[in-house]
């Protein structure tokens, strides 16, 4: 008989088991389980072991507790502060979030703007729309609905960022006002810096670097931000890039957003 194999989602559980020398800790195996031996009184005490799979012989005994998020969860303020850390890498946090319809430029001219201020010896992050859809939000559509989520998530990781003092840049479609202006409120009056690509249809539809404009056209996308999802520009941004000046680089436009930050008083502890 194997006895009791657990597979958690957290990386260790506690147990008790009787006859191994009293309290101890077991670490689960390299396959994730933690395995137990067969006994008649083993005991095992699991904290918020999500989405786990039991195989329990029928004289094993679990015990489950997990505790209303409402009554147990309490606010642990830290002994290092925001402004301790802003200090230390001699920036303010803030979240840059460039926003604009597919083929505006918003990643290049995020990994441009990242390039810039790495070289005067900025930290910053970059979460772009679609990189974070391969992990964090992998299980979200493009429904509305989903959208509203992807944002939501995406805001509440950059306001931890610029937290830790890092220049957080976000780079998204991002199309609803009322998911932005959601992620503005979670940030200190200033601390979020919209970025608007001022870029017409008709040149993103001729840049169309991935194609999507044309399965969109032919009905093959449903729902595409600016063919049968509409795009709702910003009112009152911080920064505009237009499209008017055809020899302005990714490079002079990253340099437009860090004269803002300059004048700010981002780039100083």
């Amino acid at each position: 008989m194997e006895g009791l194999a657990i597979r958690a989602s957290r990386p260790s559980i506690f147990c008790s088991l009787p006859g191994l020398g009293g309290h101890s800790q077991r670490q689960p195996l390299s396959d994730g389980f933690l395995r137990l031996p067969a006994s008649s009184n083993a005991t095992v005490n699991t904290n918020l072991v999500a989405s786990s799979v039991f195989n329990v012989s029928s004289q094993a005994s679990l015990t489950a507790d997990v505790p209303a998020l409402s009554d147990n969860i309490v606010w642990h303020e830290s002994s290092i502060c925001r402004c301790d850390r802003q200090q230390l890498l001699q920036q303010k946090g803030c979240v840059i979030w460039i926003t604009g319809l597919s083929g505006s430029g918003k990643s290049t001219v995020a990994c441009a703007l990242s390039k810039s201020l790495f070289e005067r010896g900025k930290l910053t992050y970059t979460l772009d729309g679609d990189n974070v859809r391969h992990g964090l939000n992998r299980d979200l559509t493009f429904k509305a609905e989903d959208r509203t989520e992807n944002i939501r998530r995406i805001g509440e990781v950059a306001k931890l960022f610029a937290d830790v003092g890092v220049i957080c840049i976000a780079s998204l479609i991002s199309p609803y006002r009322r998911d932005r202006d959601a992620c503005r409120s979670l940030l200190p009056e200033g601390d979020f810096v919209e970025v608007y690509m001022d870029v017409p249809l008709s040149v993103c539809e001729s840049r169309d670097p991935k194609g999507l404009y044309k399965l969109a056209r032919a009905g093959k996308i449903k729902g595409f931000t600016g063919i049968d999802d509409p795009y709702e520009a910003p009112l009152n941004c911080e920064v505009v890039l237009k499209h008017t000046d055809v020899s302005c680089s990714p490079r002079q436009m990253a340099e437009n957003i860090i004269s803002y930050l300059q004048d700010k008083g981002y780039l100083e502890g």
